[in-house]
């Protein structure tokens, strides 16, 4: 897929898009919340910016196609009372969004009915922030599909009290700021259906964990194309692994290869795929899981893969035709959630294979100029639009306009890219 960065065409370049992942029971992907955020402002633009703001950010939305932007998966909007009343609200496809009311809005019997006109229309609703059973909750609770809950604001106790409450409504729950398994499985137990929050990415740390069998061959592999050996070792490591053998052949097969006639021999793969491609689909493969379905619903690996890809435009942006550099940028941030993968520590993950100094130091400590970018892009996830985004941005000689057109581009890759090769990886 063409990842050839452009200028983008809208003008709101001082925002960046924030992606927040949103799980079902099963821990696959279902949703994500789309936040725009101002790095000079600190605010959400749909929450506290005027009306032309507000609706530039929706045609703009809609202007980039949701498939873009968010591949399969639904997209949860923030609407405040003015873009609900509006006539812009319409630009959104409602097949692909989930309109989520803020907790700021009144419940006014003309917003009800808009509400109802538009749920007619096909629009789905969510309620944001909910804490309490409030006034006006109660009166949107009808029109709503989804409550979503805020547990960083509840205590424990509080929680289980509001969620027996709100299960009475029969609508879906949604659990948001979910940062630890802990308060995973808390909500799970509550009997919460969607969970928002980065609780799958953070490493939970098992003593004594070892890496699987396969892990490790695939880690050889990749020591391997890092030093340079010729294609007949690589062929030989790879043919004493079956299930790493038959997955190359399933690839190099694909759509998204484009070899034309069949691939039947190891060795025509490798000639195929090319050392470049090889490198990206292995460390892609540590992600997938073998014999599950829908790979590309997996957060962990849609969450690496866009730090890969993100990192990998930022790198080609500060140093066009440097494509090692590229190469290196890709690897720290796909390898920036092993740790979360293996439940072991980022040093053991870096003692496994050999890497560079550059890789090391920003993997473990967010240093040089690969640890400012991952440590950007960590941010951005967090939808952090603080002063300290901008700065690191101008650290990196990045403007938000660069930004803007990078994640695009990232987004467009891995949707489309992940979505081609997860069903031939098991």
């Amino acid at each position: 897929m063409d990842t050839t960065l452009s200028s983008p065409a809208s003008p709101l370049h001082d925002f960046f898009l924030a992606r927040q992942p949103i799980l079902n029971r099963d821990q696959r992907l279902v949703a994500y919340e789309l936040l725009f955020r101002n790095t000079r402002q600190n605010q959400a633009v749909i929450e506290g910016a005027a009306v032309a703001a507000t609706a530039t950010v929706i045609a703009h939305a809609a202007d980039l196609g949701m498939e873009q932007v968010v591949g399969l998966q639904l997209a949860f909007i923030n609407v405040d009372e003015v873009a609900l009343m509006s006539d812009f609200i319409r630009f959104l496809p409602h097949h692909r969004v989930v309109l989520e009311i803020l907790e700021t809005v009144r419940a006014t019997p003309a917003l009800l009915a808009r509400i109802s006109k538009l749920r007619q229309e096909g629009f789905r609703f969510a309620l944001d922030d909910v804490v309490f059973e409030s006034a006006d909750v109660q009166q949107l609770l009808p029109l709503i599909d989804v409550i979503k809950v805020d547990i960083a604001e509840l205590t424990p106790q509080d929680l289980a009290r509001l969620a027996q409450v709100l299960a009475l409504s029969r609508k879906k729950l949604l659990a948001e700021k979910v940062e630890t398994l802990a308060q995973f499985e808390q909500c799970l137990d509550l009997g919460f259906d969607f969970f928002q929050g980065y609780y799958f990415a953070r490493p939970v740390i098992l003593s004594g964990k070892k890496m699987s069998a396969s892990e490790l061959a695939i880690l050889h592999l990749l020591e391997l194309i890092q030093t340079d050996v010729d294609n007949r070792e690589i062929e030989r490591c790879i043919k004493h692994n079956a299930t790493i053998s038959l997955n190359l052949l399933r690839l190099v097969n694909t759509p998204a290869v484009g070899a034309g006639a069949r691939v039947e021999t190891l060795s025509q793969a490798l000639l195929v795929l090319g050392r470049r491609q090889l490198r990206r689909w292995l460390q892609i493969l540590l992600y997938v899981k073998p014999g599950v379905p829908a790979q590309f619903t997996s957060p962990l690996l849609q969450l690496a893969t866009t730090r890969g890809k993100l990192l990998e435009l930022m790198t080609e942006k500060l140093c066009p035709g440097q494509h090692q550099y590229a190469d290196i940028g890709f690897t720290v941030g796909i390898m920036s959630l092993m740790d979360a993968l293996f439940s072991i520590q980022m040093s053991e993950v870096v003692s496994s294979v050999r890497v560079n100094n550059k890789v090391s130091d920003a993997l473990l400590f967010r240093h040089g100029e690969l640890g400012n970018m991952l440590a950007l892009v960590e941010l951005m996830e967090q939808a952090d639009g603080s002063p300290a985004t901008l700065a690191m941005l101008e650290q990196l000689r990045l403007s938000e306009s660069d930004l803007n057109t990078i994640q695009l581009a990232a987004y467009e890759w891995v949707n489309g890219y992940v979505q081609s090769i997860a069903p031939a990886a098991h």
